[in-house]
């Protein structure tokens, strides 16, 4: 069952991929969107069993290679850091699977482009279950590839060949930071799996442990848009909307996250790299959320919004609380992928119009395109009581309860971010659905609601943008709760929970 949640995306794709001109775009769309679905099943079921009833799998296929004293095995492992990823990353690839039948369906490239949807959650899947550093950094490269064949999928339009190589080429930048990372591993321990690395950590220099976590920072810093290597994030909107919305929210961003939380242990005995990594994302936050004010493009207000929600991933894991940034970065994976579907429905609606100062009074028009654009801007600002209020605020919360100088001044810089992220989400839904009409009357008179393939994942998104925070939080963040079990280590000298929930 496990190894299926990888092949079937795989199988999909090739189908799509190689099969493509004998099934025609028909088949291409079932194939690959069924098998996404029966995945997503078998996801869930990992989920219960590994996560629910602390059953964690390793999964030891054969040895790859051998040299001297370094081992590297074709080694998957299951644990609940891993089955909490599976579960966003294939709920919401499925979902948009689902959604891009309706919005491509005019394009007459459908293979190809359900091909690489495919691929490119194929290689998330494998950054995530990899039981070694190396194994990670294949699916790291492939969603980099994945993702630069994506931007530029319209290749006859000029900008988005050069938004592809824009982002192909800032992530060479972090991707060769990370390189070097694993040979500086590897110099250090002479091992890259795991279990060798996590273990020996407590033992290594804390200097040059804190240089290692550096350069995987730059990596970090490349896929996950952080300050200094986030260029690329606004130009790779010039892609179909399906792409943006799977990329910025459970696939490409998400790696960078997933790579300090698999790395916890080398985090915690490297203090130096911590404290960089708390400020890194504070500022990254508070500059996402100001460049978000300033967008009139609709996707690129919502692109600055996933630049400073992972701000406060990174912020969080700078102050060692890796469960609350992998809860945040599961409940951003929900809202942030229906938003950007739902922004897909208006410019779809709209005779692709994108400019938010050219649009208004829809709300009439798109009702449920409003509501779902309405539930996933108020997850994102926190609005107490949606999913992402119980993570977004505890993450400040914690920034608060940690009694220090770095601490205060990143809860501050935070509490802006989140001002100036209410205040740009409000912004949107004023000039789209509120304002005077601002577009030419014939698309008002040509404005409909999508079909049920739009419908379905904006219904899904918005029940799990909803409920899911409210359900998960005991689990995933709650006060002496053990569902992480080793998957996740935190120093007790970083323990700040207690203070945020009974001393604030």
């Amino acid at each position: 069952m496990y190894l299926s949640i990888l092949l079937l995306p795989l199988l999909g794709s090739l189908s799509a991929g190689f099969l493509g001109r004998f099934i025609g775009a028909k088949g291409a769309q079932i194939t690959t969107t069924s098998l996404l679905f029966i995945s997503t099943g078998l996801a869930w079921t990992a989920f219960y069993e590994v996560a629910l009833c602390n059953s964690p799998v390793v999964i030891d296929l054969t040895s790859w290679f051998e040299i001297e004293t370094l081992t590297v095995n074709w080694a998957f492992q299951f644990d609940t850091l891993t089955v909490s990823m599976l579960i966003t990353v294939l709920t919401v690839s499925s979902l948009v699977h689902l959604y891009t039948i309706s919005y491509m369906a005019h394009d007459p490239h459908n293979q190809r482009f359900f091909s690489l949807l495919s691929l490119f959650t194929f290689s998330m899947l494998v950054l995530v279950t990899g039981n070694n550093y190396l194994i990670l950094f294949i699916g790291w490269e492939y969603i980099g590839i994945a993702s630069y064949l994506l931007i530029g999928f319209w290749f006859t339009r000029a900008q988005a060949t050069k938004s592809a190589n824009q982002a192909f080429v800032t992530n060479r930048v972090g991707d060769y930071s990370l390189s070097v990372a694993f040979f500086g591993l590897f110099w250090l321990i002479g091992a890259l799996d795991y279990s060798t690395v996590f273990s020996t950590a407590p033992l290594m220099n804390d200097n040059v442990l804190s240089l290692i976590v550096l350069l995987m920072l730059g990596g970090v810093a490349g896929k996950s848009v952080q300050i200094g290597l986030h260029s690329w994030l606004p130009s790779s909107m010039e892609g179909p909307t399906p792409v943006s919305s799977l990329l910025h929210s459970a696939t490409l961003v998400t790696a960078g996250i997933y790579l300090l939380l698999r790395s916890s242990p080398l985090l915690e005995f490297a203090s130096t790299a911590l404290t960089i990594i708390v400020w890194i994302g504070a500022v990254t936050a508070f500059i996402g959320a100001s460049m978000g004010l300033l967008q009139n493009d609709m996707k690129r207000i919502i692109a600055m919004s996933t630049m400073s929600q992972c701000g406060y991933m990174v912020m969080a894991c700078g102050l060692s609380q890796y469960d609350v940034a992998l809860f945040h970065l599961v409940n951003h994976g929900f809202f942030k992928s229906m938003l950007f579907l739902a922004a897909g429905a208006v410019i779809h609606a709209m005779a692709d119009q994108q400019d938010v100062r050219r649009l208004g009074g829809l709300r009439s028009f798109l009702p449920l395109t409003y509501t779902a654009m309405l539930v996933g801007s108020f997850s994102l600002m926190a609005v107490p009581f949606l999913t992402g209020f119980y993570s977004k605020d505890l993450i400040l919360e914690l920034s608060y309860g940690a009694y220090s100088l770095p601490g205060i001044v990143v809860f501050i810089l935070g509490s802006v971010a989140a001002l100036f992220t209410a205040f740009y989400s409000t912004r949107l839904l004023t000039l789209v659905f509120f304002s005077t009409p601002n577009a030419p009357k014939v698309d008002y008179e040509n404005t409909h609601e999508s079909d049920t393939f739009t419908f379905i994942p904006l219904i899904v998104l918005s029940l799990m943008s909803i409920f899911f925070g409210y359900i998960g939080k005991d689990a995933f963040v709650g006060m002496g709760t053990d569902f992480f079990g080793s998957a996740l280590f935190t120093h007790p000298n970083n323990v700040y929970l207690v203070e945020a929930e009974f001393n604030l």
